[in-house]
């Protein structure tokens, strides 16, 4: 009984060294063959992945192999080895596509187009296997069958599954893009839930369009979508989407109005577009939303917010134009103080008084009464953290204003102190570094613009950049910082609406008459000045000189953009500004500023936006 015990032990452990030499043995030739064939060496990784194939039949060997017998020209191994695959795997339809793959490359082109018509002829009625033969396709370069496949596939599932997804992504892949857009919208159509699903997809499409032609095709398609199913709001939805991505807010507000009527949304859809309208600087239609959200009544939910906000985009289209007149300011103010006195001085017209304090001081110069403006803002009863210290943000923007540096400093700081972390904090540091930039301290400004380099507004992250390499390329030219001082005393004293002195003490820095890399941002400042004292045409050739001369210092896309907007709105050259906003594309695709070059590009071209 033991004898038999132990020759059963015996003879088990003689299958299980069996089994692992076998086992080793077939793992050596694996890597070998993978050796072969990563070296290219396709004849000797074909003698191996035989072998392989052999013993065990898989359709990973088999993927290697068919590939090592078309690449070393033995098609007719390659027929074979297909036949013999679809012999072991009588279900899978996969492999008559490898086979008709096999004839074209052994020139039979009629026999390979005859098994793919009969793959075609044959589908089945299932969306496994439809998706099947099309990948098969699709990994043999027959782009041309996996669509037919697709195309086939929906009429055999009658729509149950249409396969829109798919053709979407087909089309895209052989850069039909009219056909992929259709499909998309006819996937939101047969799945409302894959909407932003979809407009994800779409995203990534359009973004990448130098050209913008893929932007019209999806602009005109969402169009005739919208005006063929008006009942269909979700499409309504989707060109407001794609006017904001494309900063077009006139189309956007159309469809909102659009939207708000039919759904009786009591303005809140357009108050919110206007919002972002004031956000990206479209002052124009965020004052037309405004309007629309006023005349629903003063009992609508947001018209009392709309008649506060919409006068101060008023505010912003004035003090962001230099050429406003003496009457357009007073006009404003006289506006300021009539909604004021109507309804009351409180935590829901902050924004009005600190506008206004702002208004008086820097355009109508009347800092007495703005600081008294905005010192009896503070104090109001109801007023919260935030609004408190946006107040004292522009106190001390006045105080720097008036030449009370350290009171406006103080104001920065506590600002600074208490919003730790937030946008509104890193707003107060950025003015605390700039004020000490303006006096002379420079390493205690560039230490605390390094910081705000981190900051999650991109301005301020952008600002700060900007002025900190100022800071750092000028005092490693010249340790003494002799021009940098003579720069800030000039833009404090151009801050302080100063402008004769500050063109001055530009000057000075040419005078010094040795090569320094502060000459652009002297240009630049010397057009700012220009522009306030709407002498566009000096304006015009300054910006041209700055980037046609430093064409690789941080300021040459500035100026370029600066250079167009000039020229389409002050110089009214529409030539000019097309041809400016079109090099500016060309040479700074990447610029802050390059979504609203090709908008307004777009826009002077007479594209229908």
């Amino acid at each position: 009984m033991i004898k038999t015990y132990k020759a059963r032990l015996f003879f088990i452990l003689l299958l299980l060294v069996s089994a692992v030499n076998v086992f080793s043995q077939t793992s050596s030739d694996e890597q070998l063959a993978m050796m072969f064939f990563q070296d290219r060496d396709y004849e000797k990784a074909a003698s191996l992945f035989d072998k392989l194939y052999d013993s065990k039949p898989s359709y990973y060997y088999y993927t290697y192999l068919i590939f090592c017998y078309l690449e070393t020209g033995d098609a007719k191994q390659a027929e074979k080895l297909v036949k013999r695959q679809m012999k072991l795997e009588p279900g899978s339809i996969k492999y008559s596509v490898d086979l008709g793959y096999v004839y074209k490359r052994l020139g039979d082109e009629a026999k390979a187009q005859k098994q793919f018509d009969d793959i075609l002829k044959n589908l089945p009625a299932e969306r496994g296997q439809i998706t099947e033969i099309a990948n098969a396709f699709q990994s043999r370069r027959e782009t041309e069958m996996a669509l037919k496949t697709y195309l086939k596939g929906r009429q055999l599932l009658e729509n149950s599954y249409p396969f829109y997804y798919e053709l979407a992504n087909m089309y895209q892949t052989t850069g039909d893009i009219s056909s992929m857009v259709e499909e998309y919208l006819n996937y939101v159509d047969f799945d409302i839930t894959k909407l932003q699903f979809v407009q994800d997809r779409l995203q990534d499409v359009v973004s990448n369009d130098p050209d913008g032609s893929r932007n019209e095709i999806f602009r005109k398609a969402l169009l005739r979508r919208v005006q063929k199913s008006p009942d269909r709001t979700y499409y309504s939805e989707m060109l407001i989407w794609y006017s904001v991505q494309q900063k077009d807010f006139e189309m956007a507000l159309t469809q909102a109005k659009s939207l708000d009527r039919r759904l009786n949304e009591a303005g809140q859809r357009v108050y919110n577009l206007a919002k972002l309208c004031v956000t990206n600087g479209d002052y124009d239609i965020a004052e037309q939303a405004y309007s629309y959200v006023i005349s629903k009544g003063k009992d609508s939910p947001n018209a009392l917010n709309s008649r506060i906000e919409i006068l101060d985009v008023s505010y912003l289209k004035l003090t962001k134009n230099y050429s406003q007149t003496k009457k357009e300011l007073t006009d404003l103010e006289k506006e300021y103080e009539t909604t004021l006195s109507e309804l009351g001085n409180n935590s829901t017209t902050v924004t009005l008084i600190r506008n206004l304090a702002h208004l008086e001081a820097f355009y109508l110069a009347n800092t007495t009464k703005s600081i008294s403006l905005l010192n009896e803002a503070i104090e109001l009863p109801g007023i919260n953290f935030q609004q408190k210290a946006e107040c004292k943000l522009e106190l001390g923007d006045i105080y720097l204003f008036s030449g009370e540096v350290w009171e406006a400093t103080l104001l920065y700081s506590q600002v600074d102190k208490s919003f730790k972390n937030d946008p509104l904090g890193h707003e107060a540091k950025f003015r605390n570094a700039k004020l000490s930039f303006y006096i002379g301290e420079f390493n205690w400004a560039k230490a605390q613009l390094d910081v705000l380099k981190a900051a999650t507004s991109k301005l301020i992250c952008n600002d700060a950049m900007e002025l900190s390499l100022t800071i750092s390329d000028n005092l490693n030219q010249d340790t003494t910082g002799a021009a940098l001082m003579i720069y800030a005393r000039a833009g404090l004293l151009e801050y302080q609406n100063k402008d004769s002195e500050a063109l001055v003490t530009l000057d000075s820095i040419n005078q010094l008459k040795v090569p320094h890399t502060l000459f652009d941002d002297v240009l630049y400042t010397k057009a700012e000045i220009a522009i306030k004292r709407k002498d566009y045409i000096l304006a015009d050739s300054l910006f041209a000189k700055i980037y046609q001369t430093y064409p690789t210092e941080i300021l040459a896309d500035n100026a370029l953009f600066r250079q167009a907007e000039l020229n389409e709105n002050q110089l009214n050259n529409k030539p000019k500004a097309m041809e400016l906003y079109q090099e500016f594309l060309t040479k700074f695709p990447g610029s802050l500023y390059a979504v609203d070059a090709r908008k307004r590009f777009r826009t002077l071209r007479g594209d229908s936006l």
